[in-house]
């Protein structure tokens, strides 16, 4: 088998008017084809208008590959680019959705879910996790059956929402990484009465030095990794024992094969793992299911509960939640696939479609 194309596909994935970053949320998707006439689906993410453009300019180096060599391809595409610098949000990106589509190639030539190939199953479903930010939107996703969600980092909106569900529910505190040391230390400590399930990203993620700070002085479990690209600028966070939950982003690390070893990494330090998936899209969302059923681990997967309404449209195969959980689905590959036609409906808009909020300096200092 041979791979003979690979193909883009961008996706605008925001109702709003108003963004954080460039043209909004999108999705970028990719398709690998083969000469078998079998095809693989994958996911791209960091900055997915740009991996696009790095997705064209190495495709050339995937034709007539066999797309069986995973691990070959992986370290092929890793170091074509190695002259452009450390690796970032684009090349992330780039190997991630290659990586996922040669996968899912290889599941369906196989005729075995992904899981199959990374081991079997622990589990036949994964827990996941949603977003509230206020007492209503906690209640409503309780009603549902989650059992875990995450807010901001504010002290007074944390407590009204733990006396509003219980003790029984696991609450996280997401700051990302805003705070100085010493502001990060001064929230914590005040969100410790709540008993917080993790504090995300409380300092600066590159600076590992203010998170031992953070580390010391709060009583919650820390967690971090969101922004990291591949399973070497997650060593030195495990080795010196700064976080008690990592947060792969399956889009950016380098896709299924790096956020397995990362999970076989943070096992080591006896660390758990809890992938992020805010900002990702449907075909992510199913290759972290995969891997998350196959390790030990797992805390529990973050979950958009509310997206936009055409996501299982241009995704076909979308589990959607039930009771907290997603299930594992048994379909060779990823089990999820992507029309085409829905995706022309829902183009990326224009840079100067959004209305972007700046903060100033002084903003930005009042947050450290």
């Amino acid at each position: 088998m041979k791979i003979i194309d690979v193909q883009t596909y961008l996706v605008n994935a925001d109702q709003g008017d108003g963004s954080d970053r460039p043209r909004g949320r999108n999705w970028l998707f990719v398709k690998i084809l083969t000469d078998a006439g079998i095809y693989g689906v994958g996911e791209g993410g960091g900055w997915p208008e740009v991996v696009r453009v790095g997705i064209e300019e190495l495709k050339f180096f995937l034709i007539d590959e066999n797309p069986f060599d995973i691990e070959r391809l992986w370290l092929k595409l890793y170091d074509v680019v190695h002259g452009h610098g450390l690796t970032g949000a684009v090349r992330g990106g780039v190997i991630s959705a290659i990586d996922m589509a040669l996968w899912d190639i290889k599941g369906k030539a196989l005729g075995v879910p992904v899981y199959e190939l990374l081991g079997g199953k622990i589990r036949s479903r994964i827990r996941v996790y949603g977003h509230a930010g206020s007492v209503e939107s906690a209640k409503k996703l309780v009603d549902r059956g989650f059992t875990a969600f995450k807010g901001g980092a504010n002290v007074e909106t944390l407590k009204a929402i733990r006396e509003a569900v219980g003790d029984d529910i696991e609450i996280g505190v997401h700051c990302h990484g805003e705070y100085s040391a010493s502001a990060a230390i001064r929230i914590g400590k005040a969100c410790e009465l709540f008993n917080p399930a993790f504090f995300e990203e409380p300092t600066n993620p590159d600076d590992l030095g203010a998170m031992e700070l953070v580390r010391d002085k709060v009583d919650i479990p820390l967690a971090s990794g969101e922004r990291l690209y591949h399973k070497w600028a997650f060593k030195e966070l495990l080795q010196r024992n700064l976080v008690d939950i990592i947060q792969p982003e399956i889009t950016r690390v380098g896709g299924i094969l790096e956020t397995k070893k990362v999970s076989i990494m943070a096992e080591a330090q006896s660390v758990k793992v809890a992938p992020h998936d805010g900002s990702a899209g449907p075909i992510a969302e199913m290759a972290n299911v995969h891997v998350m059923a196959t390790i030990p681990n797992l805390q529990f997967l973050e979950h958009r509960a509310s997206d936009v309404p055409w996501r299982s449209k241009v995704a076909i195969g979308v589990i959607p939640d039930k009771d907290g959980y997603i299930e594992v689905p048994d379909a060779p590959g990823l089990g999820i696939d992507i029309d085409v036609d829905e995706i022309a409906k829902h183009p990326v808009k224009e840079t100067g479609a959004y209305n972007y909020r700046f903060r100033t300096p002084e903003e930005i200092q009042r947050t450290r």
